[in-house]
């Protein structure tokens, strides 16, 4: 670890303690996404070979995992 990084309470390591304006916990009742088996709005996304890739048309019925990830400081 650098002198320039900082790692607070949960173990994040960042340039930025949480209590700074630019990086801080989210209030009680931030809207963190779906909820577990909540249907997701239609969308397409760019594949990793450029196809596009509709989330409801594209796999039929098949189950899918949607994976998000927050970056720790944003």
């Amino acid at each position: 670890m650098s002198q320039d990084e900082y790692t607070d309470e949960f173990g994040f390591v960042a340039p930025l303690k949480t209590t700074s304006n630019q990086r801080r916990i989210p209030d009680e009742g931030f809207p963190t996404g779906p909820a577990i088996g909540e249907r997701l709005p239609d969308f397409t996304l760019v594949d990793q070979r450029g196809r596009s890739v509709d989330l409801h048309a594209d796999r039929a019925d098949a189950k899918a995992a949607v994976v998000f990830f927050r970056s720790a400081v944003w």
